[in-house]
Protein backbone atom coordinates (compact mmCIF):
# COMPACT_ATOMS: atom_id res chain seq x y z
CA UNK A 1 0.00 0.00 0.00
CA UNK A 2 1.58 3.28 -1.14
CA UNK A 3 1.76 5.99 1.51
CA UNK A 4 3.51 8.66 -0.57
CA UNK A 5 0.24 10.48 -1.30
CA UNK A 6 -1.12 10.36 2.24
CA UNK A 7 -0.75 12.61 5.27
CA UNK A 8 1.97 11.53 7.69
CA UNK A 9 0.99 12.30 11.28
CA UNK A 10 4.05 12.46 13.53
CA UNK A 11 2.87 15.16 15.94
CA UNK A 12 4.37 15.11 19.45
CA UNK A 13 1.52 14.33 21.90
CA UNK A 14 3.35 16.21 24.66
CA UNK A 15 2.08 19.78 24.98
CA UNK A 16 5.09 21.13 26.90
CA UNK A 17 8.02 19.77 28.91
CA UNK A 18 8.21 21.17 32.44
CA UNK A 19 11.60 20.50 34.08
CA UNK A 20 11.97 19.43 37.69
CA UNK A 21 11.64 22.28 40.18
CA UNK A 22 13.51 21.95 43.50
CA UNK A 23 11.96 23.77 46.45
CA UNK A 24 14.26 25.90 48.66
CA UNK A 25 12.97 24.00 51.72
CA UNK A 26 11.19 20.65 52.06
CA UNK A 27 7.39 21.01 52.24
CA UNK A 28 5.49 18.88 54.76
CA UNK A 29 2.73 16.77 53.23
CA UNK A 30 0.74 16.82 56.48
CA UNK A 31 1.22 20.58 56.55
CA UNK A 32 -0.47 20.80 53.17
CA UNK A 33 -3.39 18.75 54.52
CA UNK A 34 -3.75 21.16 57.46
CA UNK A 35 -3.53 24.14 55.09
CA UNK A 36 -6.32 22.68 52.92
CA UNK A 37 -8.53 22.27 56.01
CA UNK A 38 -7.82 25.84 57.13
CA UNK A 39 -8.73 27.18 53.68
CA UNK A 40 -11.92 25.10 53.59
CA UNK A 41 -13.17 26.36 56.95
CA UNK A 42 -11.78 29.87 56.53
CA UNK A 43 -13.40 30.48 53.14
CA UNK A 44 -16.83 30.84 54.67
CA UNK A 45 -15.48 33.38 57.17
CA UNK A 46 -14.12 35.75 54.52
CA UNK A 47 -17.00 35.32 52.07
CA UNK A 48 -19.42 38.30 52.15
CA UNK A 49 -22.97 37.47 53.29
CA UNK A 50 -25.78 37.12 50.78
CA UNK A 51 -28.02 40.15 50.35
CA UNK A 52 -31.62 40.49 49.13
CA UNK A 53 -31.84 36.79 48.41
CA UNK A 54 -28.97 36.91 45.91
CA UNK A 55 -26.08 34.41 46.07
CA UNK A 56 -23.16 35.54 48.21
CA UNK A 57 -20.36 37.13 46.15
CA UNK A 58 -16.88 35.66 46.18
CA UNK A 59 -14.41 37.16 48.68
CA UNK A 60 -12.04 39.94 47.63
CA UNK A 61 -8.88 38.77 45.88
CA UNK A 62 -6.54 40.05 48.58
CA UNK A 63 -8.53 38.24 51.27
CA UNK A 64 -8.42 34.97 49.34
CA UNK A 65 -4.67 35.33 48.72
CA UNK A 66 -4.04 36.16 52.39
CA UNK A 67 -6.03 33.13 53.52
CA UNK A 68 -4.14 30.77 51.22
CA UNK A 69 -0.69 32.12 52.13
CA UNK A 70 -1.51 32.25 55.85
CA UNK A 71 -2.93 28.71 55.83
CA UNK A 72 0.19 27.41 54.07
CA UNK A 73 2.53 29.02 56.62
CA UNK A 74 0.49 27.89 59.63
CA UNK A 75 0.29 24.37 58.21
CA UNK A 76 4.06 24.14 57.82
CA UNK A 77 5.10 25.64 61.17
CA UNK A 78 4.43 22.60 63.41
CA UNK A 79 6.47 20.36 61.13
CA UNK A 80 9.58 22.42 61.55
CA UNK A 81 9.82 20.55 64.86
CA UNK A 82 7.82 17.37 64.15
CA UNK A 83 8.92 14.70 61.68
CA UNK A 84 6.67 14.44 58.60
CA UNK A 85 6.91 13.08 55.06
CA UNK A 86 8.01 15.92 52.80
CA UNK A 87 8.11 17.03 49.18
CA UNK A 88 11.42 18.52 48.08
CA UNK A 89 10.85 18.86 44.34
CA UNK A 90 8.14 19.05 41.71
CA UNK A 91 8.25 17.46 38.27
CA UNK A 92 9.40 16.87 35.67
CA UNK A 93 5.99 16.98 34.02
CA UNK A 94 4.84 16.40 30.45
CA UNK A 95 1.30 17.73 30.04
CA UNK A 96 -0.26 16.28 26.90
CA UNK A 97 -2.58 17.65 24.26
CA UNK A 98 -5.03 14.92 25.25
CA UNK A 99 -5.23 16.35 28.76
CA UNK A 100 -5.90 19.82 27.36
CA UNK A 101 -8.65 18.45 25.09
CA UNK A 102 -10.15 16.51 28.01
CA UNK A 103 -10.32 19.68 30.10
CA UNK A 104 -11.72 21.63 27.15
CA UNK A 105 -14.44 18.99 26.78
CA UNK A 106 -15.67 19.61 30.31
CA UNK A 107 -15.43 23.40 29.97
CA UNK A 108 -17.36 23.48 26.70
CA UNK A 109 -20.00 21.15 28.10
CA UNK A 110 -20.27 23.32 31.21
CA UNK A 111 -20.90 26.53 29.24
CA UNK A 112 -23.53 24.83 27.07
CA UNK A 113 -25.20 23.48 30.20
CA UNK A 114 -25.01 26.93 31.82
CA UNK A 115 -26.94 28.49 28.94
CA UNK A 116 -29.59 25.77 29.10
CA UNK A 117 -29.91 26.12 32.87
CA UNK A 118 -30.30 29.89 32.58
CA UNK A 119 -32.90 29.41 29.83
CA UNK A 120 -34.84 27.25 32.30
CA UNK A 121 -34.48 29.79 35.12
CA UNK A 122 -32.23 27.47 37.16
CA UNK A 123 -29.24 28.62 39.21
CA UNK A 124 -25.57 28.21 38.37
CA UNK A 125 -25.04 26.57 41.76
CA UNK A 126 -27.28 23.69 40.68
CA UNK A 127 -25.19 23.23 37.54
CA UNK A 128 -21.94 23.40 39.52
CA UNK A 129 -23.16 20.52 41.67
CA UNK A 130 -24.13 18.54 38.57
CA UNK A 131 -20.66 19.15 37.09
CA UNK A 132 -19.02 17.44 40.06
CA UNK A 133 -21.29 14.43 39.62
CA UNK A 134 -20.49 14.23 35.90
CA UNK A 135 -16.71 14.65 36.23
CA UNK A 136 -16.39 11.93 38.88
CA UNK A 137 -18.74 9.59 37.00
CA UNK A 138 -16.95 10.14 33.68
CA UNK A 139 -13.51 9.24 35.01
CA UNK A 140 -14.65 6.27 37.10
CA UNK A 141 -17.05 4.96 34.46
CA UNK A 142 -14.58 5.34 31.60
CA UNK A 143 -11.85 3.56 33.55
CA UNK A 144 -14.03 0.68 34.70
CA UNK A 145 -15.46 0.39 31.20
CA UNK A 146 -11.96 -0.07 29.78
CA UNK A 147 -11.11 -2.58 32.51
CA UNK A 148 -14.19 -4.81 32.19
CA UNK A 149 -15.15 -4.35 28.53
CA UNK A 150 -11.77 -4.54 26.83
CA UNK A 151 -9.19 -6.27 29.02
CA UNK A 152 -10.86 -7.95 32.02
CA UNK A 153 -8.48 -10.90 32.33
CA UNK A 154 -5.40 -8.68 32.55
CA UNK A 155 -6.85 -6.31 35.14
CA UNK A 156 -8.35 -9.07 37.26
CA UNK A 157 -4.82 -10.46 37.51
CA UNK A 158 -3.45 -6.98 38.25
CA UNK A 159 -6.15 -5.32 40.34
CA UNK A 160 -3.69 -2.73 41.71
CA UNK A 161 -3.43 -1.23 38.20
CA UNK A 162 -7.15 -0.42 37.92
CA UNK A 163 -6.97 2.97 39.70
CA UNK A 164 -3.96 4.07 37.62
CA UNK A 165 -5.95 6.19 35.17
CA UNK A 166 -2.84 8.14 34.21
CA UNK A 167 -1.36 5.06 32.50
CA UNK A 168 -4.10 5.22 29.85
CA UNK A 169 -7.22 3.25 29.13
CA UNK A 170 -10.62 4.97 29.14
CA UNK A 171 -13.77 3.65 27.42
CA UNK A 172 -16.48 6.00 26.18
CA UNK A 173 -19.26 3.44 26.74
CA UNK A 174 -18.19 3.15 30.37
CA UNK A 175 -18.23 6.93 30.63
CA UNK A 176 -21.77 6.97 29.20
CA UNK A 177 -22.97 4.47 31.81
CA UNK A 178 -21.27 6.47 34.56
CA UNK A 179 -22.85 9.73 33.42
CA UNK A 180 -26.32 8.14 33.27
CA UNK A 181 -25.92 6.91 36.85
CA UNK A 182 -24.66 10.34 37.93
CA UNK A 183 -27.64 12.09 36.32
CA UNK A 184 -30.03 9.72 38.10
CA UNK A 185 -28.40 10.34 41.50
CA UNK A 186 -28.33 14.10 40.91
CA UNK A 187 -32.01 14.17 39.92
CA UNK A 188 -32.97 12.13 43.01
CA UNK A 189 -31.19 14.65 45.23
CA UNK A 190 -32.48 17.80 43.51
CA UNK A 191 -35.95 19.16 44.14
CA UNK A 192 -38.37 19.50 41.20
CA UNK A 193 -35.92 17.86 38.81
CA UNK A 194 -36.58 14.71 36.79
CA UNK A 195 -33.95 12.43 35.29
CA UNK A 196 -35.10 13.16 31.73
CA UNK A 197 -34.96 16.92 32.31
CA UNK A 198 -31.36 16.66 33.52
CA UNK A 199 -30.37 14.28 30.72
CA UNK A 200 -31.75 16.63 28.07
CA UNK A 201 -29.47 19.38 29.38
CA UNK A 202 -26.38 17.22 29.75
CA UNK A 203 -26.22 15.41 26.39
CA UNK A 204 -25.57 18.48 24.16
CA UNK A 205 -22.48 19.21 26.25
CA UNK A 206 -21.47 15.54 26.14
CA UNK A 207 -21.72 15.59 22.34
CA UNK A 208 -19.51 18.65 21.90
CA UNK A 209 -17.17 17.36 24.61
CA UNK A 210 -16.84 14.10 22.74
CA UNK A 211 -15.57 16.05 19.75
CA UNK A 212 -12.69 17.49 21.80
CA UNK A 213 -11.82 14.15 23.39
CA UNK A 214 -11.58 12.45 20.00
CA UNK A 215 -9.31 15.26 18.80
CA UNK A 216 -7.19 14.44 21.85
CA UNK A 217 -7.09 10.81 20.70
CA UNK A 218 -5.85 12.07 17.33
CA UNK A 219 -2.99 13.93 19.03
CA UNK A 220 -2.15 10.69 20.86
CA UNK A 221 -2.34 8.63 17.63
CA UNK A 222 -4.76 6.20 19.31
CA UNK A 223 -8.12 4.61 18.43
CA UNK A 224 -6.77 4.36 14.90
CA UNK A 225 -8.47 2.68 11.94
CA UNK A 226 -7.88 -0.14 9.54
CA UNK A 227 -5.58 0.27 6.52
CA UNK A 228 -7.09 2.23 3.63
CA UNK A 229 -6.21 3.55 0.17
CA UNK A 230 -8.65 6.46 0.48
CA UNK A 231 -7.05 9.86 -0.13
CA UNK A 232 -7.69 11.01 3.45
CA UNK A 233 -5.94 7.99 4.96
CA UNK A 234 -3.27 8.97 7.51
CA UNK A 235 0.09 7.39 8.32
CA UNK A 236 0.35 7.36 12.14
CA UNK A 237 4.11 7.41 12.33
CA UNK A 238 4.39 7.80 16.12
CA UNK A 239 1.63 5.45 17.27
CA UNK A 240 2.76 3.27 20.17
CA UNK A 241 -0.07 0.85 19.34
CA UNK A 242 1.51 -0.22 16.02
CA UNK A 243 4.75 -1.96 15.18
CA UNK A 244 7.33 -0.35 12.89
CA UNK A 245 5.92 -1.85 9.69
CA UNK A 246 2.32 -0.97 10.58
CA UNK A 247 3.28 2.66 11.21
CA UNK A 248 4.05 3.07 7.51
CA UNK A 249 0.55 2.05 6.34
CA UNK A 250 -2.18 4.69 5.70
CA UNK A 251 -5.17 4.15 7.96
CA UNK A 252 -8.66 5.48 8.56
CA UNK A 253 -8.56 8.42 11.02
CA UNK A 254 -11.42 6.80 12.94
CA UNK A 255 -11.13 9.19 15.87
CA UNK A 256 -11.72 12.13 13.50
CA UNK A 257 -14.77 10.36 12.05
CA UNK A 258 -16.15 10.18 15.60
CA UNK A 259 -15.26 13.82 16.21
CA UNK A 260 -17.28 14.84 13.16
CA UNK A 261 -20.09 12.53 14.29
CA UNK A 262 -20.21 14.35 17.63
CA UNK A 263 -20.52 17.73 15.88
CA UNK A 264 -23.41 16.40 13.77
CA UNK A 265 -25.16 15.00 16.86
CA UNK A 266 -24.73 18.31 18.70
CA UNK A 267 -26.19 20.22 15.72
CA UNK A 268 -29.25 17.92 15.63
CA UNK A 269 -29.83 18.34 19.38
CA UNK A 270 -29.48 22.11 19.18
CA UNK A 271 -31.95 22.36 16.29
CA UNK A 272 -34.50 20.40 18.35
CA UNK A 273 -33.77 22.58 21.41
CA UNK A 274 -34.35 25.79 19.44
CA UNK A 275 -37.37 24.41 17.58
CA UNK A 276 -39.20 24.01 20.89
CA UNK A 277 -38.04 27.46 22.09
CA UNK A 278 -35.57 26.07 24.66
CA UNK A 279 -38.28 23.84 26.24
CA UNK A 280 -38.16 20.54 24.33
CA UNK A 281 -40.36 17.62 25.43
CA UNK A 282 -38.67 15.78 28.28
CA UNK A 283 -36.51 12.97 26.99
CA UNK A 284 -36.46 14.19 23.38
CA UNK A 285 -32.84 15.33 23.43
CA UNK A 286 -31.65 12.37 25.47
CA UNK A 287 -33.39 9.82 23.24
CA UNK A 288 -32.19 11.52 20.06
CA UNK A 289 -28.65 11.61 21.45
CA UNK A 290 -28.64 7.88 22.19
CA UNK A 291 -30.01 6.90 18.78
CA UNK A 292 -27.85 9.20 16.64
CA UNK A 293 -24.54 8.97 18.50
CA UNK A 294 -24.50 5.22 19.04
CA UNK A 295 -25.84 4.38 15.58
CA UNK A 296 -22.96 6.44 14.26
CA UNK A 297 -20.59 4.61 16.57
CA UNK A 298 -21.73 1.25 15.19
CA UNK A 299 -20.90 2.46 11.67
CA UNK A 300 -17.56 4.06 12.57
CA UNK A 301 -16.44 0.90 14.37
CA UNK A 302 -16.29 -0.88 10.99
CA UNK A 303 -13.28 1.32 10.16
CA UNK A 304 -11.41 0.66 13.44
CA UNK A 305 -8.86 -1.90 14.46
CA UNK A 306 -10.11 -4.39 17.05
CA UNK A 307 -9.63 -3.04 20.56
CA UNK A 308 -10.80 -6.14 22.45
CA UNK A 309 -8.38 -8.95 21.62
CA UNK A 310 -10.84 -11.70 22.57
CA UNK A 311 -13.15 -10.47 19.76
CA UNK A 312 -10.41 -10.41 17.11
CA UNK A 313 -12.22 -12.88 14.83
CA UNK A 314 -15.79 -11.87 15.66
CA UNK A 315 -18.17 -10.30 13.17
CA UNK A 316 -18.73 -7.30 15.44
CA UNK A 317 -16.36 -5.38 17.69
CA UNK A 318 -16.92 -4.60 21.36
CA UNK A 319 -17.78 -0.97 20.59
CA UNK A 320 -20.61 -2.12 18.31
CA UNK A 321 -21.97 -4.65 20.77
CA UNK A 322 -21.98 -2.04 23.55
CA UNK A 323 -23.67 0.54 21.31
CA UNK A 324 -26.71 -1.60 20.45
CA UNK A 325 -28.38 -1.35 23.91
CA UNK A 326 -27.99 2.44 23.90
CA UNK A 327 -29.67 2.67 20.48
CA UNK A 328 -32.55 0.46 21.60
CA UNK A 329 -33.03 2.46 24.81
CA UNK A 330 -33.03 5.68 22.77
CA UNK A 331 -35.70 4.33 20.41
CA UNK A 332 -37.83 3.25 23.39
CA UNK A 333 -37.53 6.71 24.99
CA UNK A 334 -38.51 8.52 21.78
CA UNK A 335 -41.40 6.12 21.11
CA UNK A 336 -42.83 5.52 24.58
CA UNK A 337 -41.67 8.26 26.95
CA UNK A 338 -41.53 11.51 24.98
CA UNK A 339 -44.80 13.45 24.79
CA UNK A 340 -44.29 15.10 21.41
Amino acid sequence: MNNSNHIVWDFDPVLVNIPEITFPIPISIWGLVIAAALIYFGWGKIKPPAQNGKPAPEPAGWKAASLIIGAFILGQLPFLFIDSPTISSFGPLQPRWYGLMFATAFMSGYFIGLKMYKDAGRSQEELDRLLIYVIVATVIGARLGHVFFYNPEYFLRNIHLIPQVWTGGLASHGAAIGIIIAMYLYAKRTANTSFMWVADRVVPGVAIGGMFIRIGNFFNSEIIGNPTDLPWGIVFKNSVYLNEAERMIPRHPSMLYESILCVIVFAILWVIYKKYKTSPPEGSLFGTFLVTLFTGRILVEFTKTTQADFLANAAFDMGQLLSVPFVLIGIWILWKKVKW
